[in-house]
């Protein structure tokens, strides 16, 4: 082996570890739990519902084209870790409200409490 492929070699096998480990769930993680579908109504209720239907009894929102939160329960792609990597980035049409993380687990467990088998 050639000492560059012996390099690359090295390189890849600790950014592989590095990656193994970044991906393992620490038991911190495990502490926070899925949150607390209540706490993130209520949170939900004052911050979200200018734009989404937060509840199945709201009647309305701003036209401004963001889905009802049971909308979103439903797609496929919401799961407990899709929603707090959503809900942890900037977009363009969401402000950023400076969610803690565990406001962020709250309404996650929040907006999945919503979900209904078709």
């Amino acid at each position: 082996m050639t000492a560059q492929a012996a390099t690359a070699s090295r390189y890849f096998l600790g950014a592989l570890a590095v990656a193994l480990l970044l991906a393992w769930p620490c038991p911190r993680a495990w502490s926070q739990g899925a949150g607390d579908p209540a706490a993130g109504r209520t949170l939900a209720e004052g911050w979200c519902s200018a734009c989404h239907v937060v509840t199945p009894d709201q009647h309305g929102a701003s036209s401004n084209g963001a889905p009802p939160f049971a909308v979103i329960a439903r797609m496929k792609w919401a799961t407990p870790t899709s929603l707090r990597v959503f809900l942890q980035t900037p977009h363009n049409r969401m402000p950023d409200l400076h969610l803690t993380r565990g406001e962020i687990a709250d309404v996650s467990a929040y907006i999945l409490s919503l979900r209904t088998e078709p």
